[in-house]
Formats: C-alpha cells, sequence, structure tokens
C-alpha cells in the first residue's frame, strides 16, 4: 500500500455547512479540526509506505481518527463507526458527506506502523512542535483551566 493524496486538507464546504447547522457551538471532534488542523501530513508518513502498491487512506487522516479514539475512549470498531456516520467526524477529517469510510481494522494497521521504531515518538514531537509555533498555543496557555488537585467532598 502507498499513501495516496489525501482529501481533507479543506473541509468541503457542505459539510462545514450541515456539521455547523448541526451543531452550531461543535463537538469534540469539531475542536479538534478547527485548533489541531494541520499537525500532521501525508508527507510526515511516506517513509511508513511503500512507493508502490494500491492506493492507502491519508495517514493524516487515521492520526486524527487516533487522536479522537483516545480522547473518546472508543475501539477500532466504535472509532470507525462515526467516520462513515456522524458529520463532526466527517468534519474533523475533511471528507465529504457521503465518504463511506473505512473499515475498523485499518486502525490497527495504522498502529503497527506507529509502533515501530520510535515512530510514536517522532510523530508526536512533530505535533508539539506544531502546537508550540501555532497563535493557538499562546492564546490557550492562558485560558486553559487547571484541573483540580483534589474534588472538595461536597463534590463527590
Amino acid at each position: 500500500m502507498c499513501v495516496r493524496s489525501r482529501t481533507g486538507c479543506v473541509v468541503p464546504e457542505l459539510t462545514v455547512r450541515v456539521a455547523r447547522a448541526r451543531d452550531p457551538h461543535g463537538t469534540t471532534a469539531m475542536t479538534i479540526r478547527d485548533h489541531l488542523n494541520g499537525l500532521w501530513s501525508d508527507e510526515d508518513f511516506e517513509e511508513w509506505y511503500p512507493r508502490d502498491g494500491r492506493p492507502g487512506l491519508s495517514p493524516a487522516q487515521l492520526a486524527t481518527v487516533s487522536v479522537l479514539q483516545f480522547l473518546l475512549e472508543l475501539s477500532d470498531w466504535q472509532a470507525a463507526e462515526p467516520v462513515r456516520n456522524r458529520i463532526d467526524f466527517k468534519y474533523a477529517l475533511g471528507m465529504e458527506l457521503e465518504d463511506p469510510g473505512f473499515h475498523h481494522s485499518v486502525l490497527t494497521d495504522f498502529r503497527q506502523r506507529l509502533a515501530q521504531e520510535g515512530r510514536a515518538d517522532k510523530l508526536l514531537d512533530l505535533a508539539l512542535e506544531k502546537i508550540r509555533a501555532s497563535a493557538w498555543s499562546a492564546s490557550a496557555a492562558g485560558s486553559a483551566p487547571t484541573p483540580p488537585t483534589s474534588w472538595p467532598r461536597s463534590a463527590i
């Protein structure tokens, strides 16, 4: 399998309109897209895939699904299903509304590639570099809530 050109660089206009009409304030998936889009590009993954072979899915999109999967505590199946069915996931991945998504086993293959030769660390370092360089990190630094070190008994 080789890397095919990413289709999700720009969210299709219809996907944006429908997603914003459905969730004007956004969802976790939409926030990930709005704030963290561009953390990875398919070029960041080129060495993971052979140059020839049948075209595969966008690894940058799979990385985004993996982030959502982690944040929302989803199994592979539970992460692949909303890519097929949920407008906010299609928005997050820059997909057309009629895009059929992918089989959940693709996430297992992606994780196996990620686990090789320190790739996960390299990818995290790349993402952190881009976050630090973005205006978002500067604006978010002062507004991020600080988690409590202990909960008051009345909240339990």
